[in-house]
C-alpha cells in the first residue's frame, strides 16, 4: 500500500532536514531556496510496540513492521500557482501525494535566511494555502465551464450529479475555503477523488522550533499555529528538526541515553510518523506465526477480504473466512490457546470490519 505524505512548506523552513532525519536519506539540505528540485521519496517503518509484544509471545524467526512513504517536495513560493519559482512542478508533485505535512517555521535564526525576510508562521501558512487553493480553483473552473451548458439541458442524472458536485466545490474555493470543507454525497465520492484537488488532502501542521523552544514546550508562534489549525479542524505537532537530525544519527545505545537526558521516551519523529499514519486514515493488523510476525496496513473501514488482498491478491479472490482475535487479548491471556479457551477467538466473514490491532489468519481457496 504505497500511500504517501508530502512534506511541503516555504524554502528554508526545515523540510529537508526533517526528511533526512525521517528516512536517513541524503536529500540535500542548504541555506538557500530550491536546493531540493526533484522530490525525494523515502520509505519509513511505522513504530509500533505491539509488534514487539506479539513477538515476545509468539517467538517468531522474524518480525516485519509496516511502512509508509514520505516525499520531500521543494519549497513553494508566492505565485507558485502561476509558475513562480518551480511552481508547476512542485504542485504536480503535491498532487501525487495522499496527505500533506505542512512544515511551518516557528524559530528565529539570523543564520538561516527566511524567503520573506522575517518569521511569521501565519503569513507563511496563508502563502502556501493560497497557492494550493488557486491551483484548485483553476482546475475546477476549467471543469465547470466544460460541463455547465450540458448539465443545464441534459436529462442524464450522472452529468447533473457531476455538475452539482463541481459547483459546490467551485463555490467553496471562490469563497476562499479548502475543497476538504465540501463533504460529497455517497454517490459523489468517486468523482470527488478523481478531481485530485490539492486542498482536499488531509493536512497536518508541523511546527519546527528551536531546541530551547522544544525543551520549553513551545512558544507564542506555535500557539498561533495551533489556533489556526483548530479553526480549520486540522491538527499540529511540534518538532525540532535539527534535534531530530542529531538523534537519528546516534547508535541505539547513545540514542537511549540522549533521550533520557532530555526527558523523552522516544524520538519526536516516532510521534510524527504515527500522526501521519492517522492522517492517512490507516490502521494496522497483524499476522503471527513461527516463521514471522508481521504488521500490515489497511484503510480504516476495510473489510476482511480487502485486508487479505493486501497480503496477496489470491487471498482476496478466494476469501473464505478470517480467523481473528485482538492483540490485547493475547497480551491478557498470554497465548493463542488461552485466547481460544476464553472465547475471544472468532471466525469472521466477508462483511467483517478489520480493527486496528487484529491478529488475523485468512482461509482462502483459489
Amino acid at each position: 500500500m504505497a500511500l504517501q505524505c508530502g512534506i511541503v512548506g516555504l524554502p528554508n523552513v526545515g523540510k529537508s532536514t526533517l526528511f533526512n532525519a525521517l528516512t536517513a536519506a541524503k536529500a540535500e539540505s542548504a541555506n538557500y531556496p530550491f536546493c531540493t528540485i526533484d522530490p525525494n521519496v523515502g520509505v519509513v517503518t511505522v513504530p509500533d510496540q505491539r509488534l514487539e509484544k506479539i513477538s515476545d509471545f509468539v517467538k517468531p524467526q522474524n518480525k516485519i513492521p509496516t511502512a509508509m512513504e514520505f516525499v520531500d517536495i521543494a519549497g513553494l513560493v508566492e505565485g507558485a500557482s502561476k509558475g513562480e519559482g518551480l511552481g508547476n512542478q512542485f504542485l504536480a508533485n503535491i498532487r501525487e501525494t495522499d496527505a500533506i505535512l505542512h512544515v511551518v517555521r516557528c524559530f528565529e535564526d539570523s543564520d538561516v535566511i527566511h524567503v520573506s525576510g522575517s518569521v511569521d508562521p501565519i503569513r507563511d501558512i496563508d502563502v502556501i494555502n493560497t497557492e494550493l487553493l488557486l491551483a484548485d480553483f483553476e482546475t475546477v473552473e476549467k471543469r465547470i465551464k466544460k460541463i455547465e451548458k450540458v448539465a443545464q439541458t441534459t436529462k442524464d442524472a450522472k452529468i447533473k450529479s457531476e455538475y452539482n458536485l463541481i459547483k459546490k466545490v467551485y463555490d467553496a474555493l471562490e469563497a476562499g475555503k479548502a475543497a476538504r470543507t465540501v463533504v460529497p454525497d455517497e454517490a459523489e465520492v468517486k468523482l470527488y477523488k478523481e478531481l485530485h484537488l490539492l486542498t482536499a488532502k488531509p493536512i497536518l501542521y508541523v511546527c519546527n522550533v528551536s531546541e530551547d523552544e522544544f525543551s520549553a514546550g513551545g512558544s507564542d508562534l506555535v500557539k498561533k499555529v495551533e489556533e489556526r489549525a483548530t479553526s480549520e479542524n486540522n491538527n499540529t505537532i511540534m518538532i525540532c528538526s535539527s534535534l531530530e537530525s542529531e538523534i537519528s544519527q546516534l547508535e541505539e545505545g547513545e540514542k537511549k541515553e540522549f533521550l533520557e537526558s532530555i526527558g523523552a521516551e522516544e524520538p519526536g519523529l516516532n510521534r510524527l510518523i504515527r500522526e501521519s499514519y492517522q492522517l492517512l486514515n490507516l490502521i494496522t493488523f497483524f499476522t503471527a506465526g513461527e516463521k514471522e510476525v508481521r504488521a500490515w496496513t489497511v484503510r480504516d473501514g476495510s473489510k476482511a477480504p480487502q485486508a487479505a488482498g493486501v497480503i496477496h491478491t489470491d487471498f482476496e479472490k478466494g476469501f473464505i473466512r478470517a480467523e481473528t482475535f485482538h492483540c490485547d487479548d493475547l497480551f491478557e491471556y498470554k497465548s493463542e490457546s488461552a485466547v481460544k479457551e476464553a472465547g475471544k477467538y472468532r471466525s469472521e466473514g466477508k462483511d467483517y470490519d478489520v480493527k486496528d490491532g487484529d491478529i488475523m489468519l485468512f482461509r482462502f481457496n483459489v
